[in-house]
C-alpha cells in the first residue's frame, strides 16, 4: 500500500506534471500532428491545428511553473530545498532552472508570438486564395503574393518548429535529472 502521506508531498505531483508535458510534447510533435496532417484534409488539419495549438502551448508554458513550484528538495539537510527555492538553487542552476525556463519561455514565444502570427498568415493566404481562385498548396506558378505567403508561412512555421523542438529537448534534459534523484 502506498505511503498516504505522499499525498501531501510535492513528489508525485511533480512526477505527473512532468510525465503529463512530455507525454503531450511526444505525441503533439512526433504523432497526432503528423497522423492529422496525413489523414485529414488541407482544410480540416488547418481548422484541427488552429484549435489545438493554444491549447498546447499554454499548457506547455504552464507546466514548467508547477514542475518549479513542485520541485522536491533534497532529503537531506545540505541539498536544495523544495519548491522555487530548489529549483533556483545554484546547485540546480543547468539541470533545473536553465531547463524548465527553456521549455516555458518555448511555450511562451510560440503562444504569444509564432502561433497567431502563424494564423494571421493562414487567413491571409485564404483571403489570397480566393483573389487567385487558387490554393496556396496547389502546384505552381502562384501570384507574387501567395509566394510571399507561402514563403513567411514556411519561415515562421519553421521557427515555430524548431522552438517546440528546443522546449521537447529541454524537456528530455531535465528528464535526466529527475532520473539522477531515482538512483
Amino acid at each position: 500500500m502506498p505511503d498516504l502521506s505522499l499525498i501531501s508531498s510535492p513528489a508525485p505531483y511533480h512526477i505527473i506534471t512532468y510525465g503529463t508535458l512530455l507525454g503531450t510534447q511526444f505525441f503533439q510533435s512526433f504523432v497526432g500532428g503528423i497522423v492529422a496532417f496525413k489523414a485529414l484534409s488541407r482544410p480540416q488539419f488547418s481548422q484541427l491545428q488552429q484549435k489545438i495549438f493554444p491549447i498546447y502551448f499554454g499548457m506547455q508554458t504552464a507546466m514548467p511553473i508547477i514542475l518549479a513550484l513542485t520541485y522536491p528538495g533534497s532529503r537531506t539537510p545540505s541539498g536544495p530545498s523544495s519548491s522555487l527555492s530548489g529549483t533556483f538553487a545554484e546547485s540546480n542552476r543547468w539541470s533545473v532552472l536553465v531547463p524548465l525556463a527553456t521549455v516555458f519561455v518555448s511555450g511562451l514565444v510560440n503562444m504569444a508570438f509564432f502561433g497567431p502570427a502563424t494564423t494571421r498568415i493562414m487567413r491571409q493566404r485564404k483571403v489570397q486564395e480566393t483573389r487567385d481562385g487558387k490554393k496556396s498548396y496547389d502546384p505552381a506558378p502562384h501570384s507574387k503574393e501567395m509566394q510571399q505567403l507561402n514563403k513567411a508561412f514556411g519561415r515562421m512555421h519553421g521557427v515555430s518548429t524548431l522552438v517546440n523542438l528546443g522546449g521537447f529537448i529541454a524537456t528530455v534534459w531535465y528528464g535526466f535529472t529527475l532520473a539522477e534523484r531515482i538512483q
